[in-house]
């Protein structure tokens, strides 16, 4: 026998307050009484006097007792079945290049990409999702794992131009994302990347056939606006990066790449040029693939004993209401009265 709240068992010390109440109401009735009624009336008035006085004071407690001990949710009967998870394998591609830091969308491309990324991770409970870094190479964050918080954490430590090899493709992140797939089964594969799509002198086609001759779906989000803006350089010292010819560096959004990997595989495109992007069409479309086992969970299960103790705790509220704590009177005196 377990107990579900065993907090609420404090109310079991109101209960001798409850029992002490219950005399004191009932002496102070007997006082009333005898206030009013001359003495000669008194026995034919309460010819058995208070037979019961202290069973009678008991009732309330025992109602307090009974209904702190329903309210502490006794469980017992133990049941152990074993629970299969269902979800989809999620694992999103994270782009930190130097343009990530670009602020055409404020405060910047990473941090959006950053704010959708949790948004998508809190709109898909109960699915495996993994992390990978993009950047001059791919690096993965989180493996599979269905505890989201684990993303929540490294994606805090994420900044631009974080990673070990510095540049700006996709490719390697793509190659590592797509190993992280477990074998077996090809509907249940989803992929998520984040970028402004600056791949300079990189084609994503190949990687594209690849992933989807893997069953893998490719989500994009284009993070950014085709305006741009100049590539902060934290590295240098200066205020941004600028080429060979001293001219200021400007990041602008490509679609093309990220649209190819979407179309290739049947994923969805999202034009995320501010925070305020809504990525609940990835996310449905996530929800709405087939879901794998992810997990087998032995759940024990306790049957609830809380219907026992209220049961009694009402009981005695009924006896408290229908007893009299008074004797009946005896029958030769009821005799002579008529």
């Amino acid at each position: 026998m377990r107990l579900g709240s065993p907090l609420l068992l404090w109310l079991l010390a109101l209960a001798p307050l409850a029992a002490l109440g219950s005399w004191w109401v009932l002496r102070r009735r007997a006082a009333d009484e005898a206030a009013w009624v001359s003495r000669g009336l008194w026995p034919r008035l309460r010819a058995g006097g208070f037979a019961r006085p202290a069973a009678f004071a008991l009732l309330p407690a025992l109602a307090l007792l009974a209904t702190a001990a329903g309210l502490a949710r006794p469980r017992g009967g133990e049941r152990v079945e074993t629970v299969e998870r269902q979800g989809v394998d999620v694992v999103f591609v994270l782009d930190t290049s130097r343009s990530m830091a670009v602020v055409d969308v404020t405060p910047s491309r990473l941090w959006v990409a950053q704010s959708l990324l949790r948004r998508l991770v809190a709109a898909l409970p109960g699915n495996r999702m993994a992390l990978v870094q993009a950047e001059g190479t791919g690096v993965v964050l989180a493996p599979l794992t269905v505890d989201a918080a684990a993303i929540d954490l490294v994606l805090d430590g994420v900044e631009p131009g974080s990673a070990p090899v510095a540049g700006t493709r996709l490719g390697p992140a793509l190659e590592r994302a797509l190993a992280l797939f477990p074998e077996g089964g090809q509907k249940h594969r989803a992929m998520v990347v984040l970028s402004d799509g600056e791949i300079h002198g990189e084609s994503v086609a190949a990687i594209a056939e690849r992933l989807r001759e893997a069953g893998v779906v490719v989500h994009a989000v284009a993070v950014g606006t085709a305006s741009g803006g100049p590539v902060p350089d934290g590295a240098s010292g200066q205020a941004y990066k600028r080429d060979r010819q001293g001219r200021v560096v400007v990041s602008q959004l490509d679609t093309a790449p990220l649209a190819q990997l979407a179309s290739a595989t049947g994923g969805e495109l999202l034009l995320a040029a501010a925070a305020a992007a809504d990525p609940a069409p990835i996310a449905a479309r996530i929800r709405e693939m087939e879901g794998r086992a992810v997990d087998d969970e032995v759940v024990t299960t306790l049957a609830e004993r809380f219907q026992w103790p209220l049961a009694l705790a009402a009981a005695a509220l009924l006896a408290a209401l229908v007893w009299t704590p008074y004797a009946h009177a005896p029958r030769p005196f009821a005799q002579e009265d008529r």
